[in-house]
């Protein structure tokens, strides 16, 4: 018996033992390809000597002093080395310890500097359908997965939500790519004008949407169209890159490929690789100048926020993906589409293989011609995961792709330093685990 409150508290999990490279080692010798880096985290695998070397030495040198009386070398390194690498003038870091707190933080530093510039009346936010940006209920209340949300909602502020670009499903037979990605961004300053744009804090979206549609790219100019709305009303744009930042997609940020500058940026998954629990809002000059010129003071905070162990190994880990990984990382992911198209294109029930770098989805469908998704009642996603672990490999099935309820994806985020014979591995371990799953 487990005194753990365990996710599912009659699940029977594994216990992890050791790491090396893609593989992990379970107490009964079994070993598992990582074909998702946990949740997109480990992107350098696992027991990278370089960062486990920096963590040991921050730990000798000094562990933990709060921020409220020190900063330290490692969080200033940290700070510094990300301004320099992010384009445009977001030139300030806030460091707090994950992936919610890092979303929650941005939120509240977005009213905040409305509340400085006098623009008391802008307390909402917008977002889309599907997408999902942290459990605290701030985040939550912000987000669209409903499936998270439904249990809480009587204690949340909800933001307002408008569709997805999501053109395997929602893009007419007579629209260009382009002309449908400019007509759902067009659906921003619908909302904007119906609720008033005066009352608007920001938009919210996930350059590549991940855990909750499956590597779900934008069309190209879509975001550019997001910027010139939010622009013209004034209206902040926060960009969430906690999944699909820290050169998952193959730039250090997800928003290069857009050509792009956002206000508000958060990290947090990759940025330590997982060799600590680390987050970040990347913050533009005019954002921390309202602030600074205002009260002078972000009223917000965590004790854990910047923690030296943490923002050593995100050093470290910058360290290692600008070694090489990093710039393979597209590479990589266009030979893991590549044999994944080979392997399942004709497959009866993948209906779309989407993604960029090595952050890849795959949805499937009970009919490749109608896109028909298979029941809601059949928890096809739970059967995925539960016979990929049986076939030794980690990937991550979701359900509710289309709407909080319907359809099924698998994403895949293996680690940057996957090899090509790994990724062969990885897709046949995958294609066992889908012959069994629907024979």
């Amino acid at each position: 018996m487990t005194h753990i409150l365990q996710r599912h508290c009659h699940s029977k999990l594994p216990t992890v033992t050791s790491g090396e490279g893609v593989f992990l080692l379970d107490t009964e010798g079994r070993q598992y390809l990582d074909g998702c880096g946990g949740a997109a985290v480990s992107c350098l695998g696992h027991s990278h000597q370089g960062v486990l070397s920096a963590i040991q030495t921050q730990l000798n040198t000094i562990p933990y002093a709060h921020t409220g009386f020190f900063t330290s070398p490692a969080a200033e390194e940290l700070a510094e080395r990300l301004c320099d690498r992010a384009p445009g003038p977001l030139n300030h870091v806030y460091l707090v310890s994950g992936g919610s707190e890092a979303v929650e933080s941005a939120l509240k530093m977005a009213r905040q500097y409305f509340l400085e510039k006098g623009e008391t009346s802008r307390t909402r936010f917008i977002a889309r359908r599907q997408s999902y940006h942290g459990n605290t209920l701030g985040a939550l209340g912000v987000g669209g997965n409903m499936w998270r949300k439904e249990p809480f909602a009587p204690l949340l502020q909800n933001g307002e939500l408008i569709a997805p670009c999501y053109a395997y499903r929602d893009k007419h037979a007579d629209e260009t790519d382009f002309d449908y990605g400019q007509r759902v961004a067009n659906e921003l300053e619908e909302r904007l004008l119906i609720m008033g744009p005066e009352t608007v804090i920001a938009f919210v979206a996930e350059p590549v949407v991940g855990a909750t549609a499956g590597a779900l790219v934008a069309e190209k100019g879509y975001f550019k169209r997001i910027r010139e709305i939010c622009d013209k009303y004034g209206v902040l744009l926060i960009l969430d890159e906690v999944m699909c930042g820290a050169g998952r997609t193959g730039t250090y940020f997800a928003y290069e490929q857009e050509e792009i500058v956002p206000d508000l940026v958060t990290l947090a998954k990759g940025l330590a690789a997982g060799y600590q629990p680390i987050g970040a809002v990347m913050v533009h000059e005019k954002i921390y100048n309202a602030i600074a010129g205002g009260t002078g003071y972000f009223q917000h905070g965590h004790t854990f926020m910047a923690h030296p162990l943490a923002c050593a190994a995100a050093c470290a880990t910058l360290n290692a993906i600008d070694a090489g990984p990093l710039s393979e990382v597209t590479e990589k992911g266009q030979y893991l589409v590549k044999r994944l198209s080979e392997t399942f294109n004709a497959h009866d029930y993948v209906g779309d293989i989407r993604g960029r770098g090595l952050f890849i989805g795959i949805e499937m469908v009970q009919d490749k011609a109608t896109k028909t998704p298979f029941a809601s009642s059949r928890p096809l996603h739970t059967e995925i995961k539960k016979t990929a672990m049986s076939q030794g490999l980690m990937c991550y099935p979701m359900g509710g792709t289309i709407d909080g309820q319907q359809g099924h994806h698998i994403l895949l985020a293996p680690p940057f330093i996957i090899s090509e014979n790994e990724i062969d591995e990885l897709v046949r371990r995958l294609s066992r685990t889908m012959d069994n799953v629907f024979a």
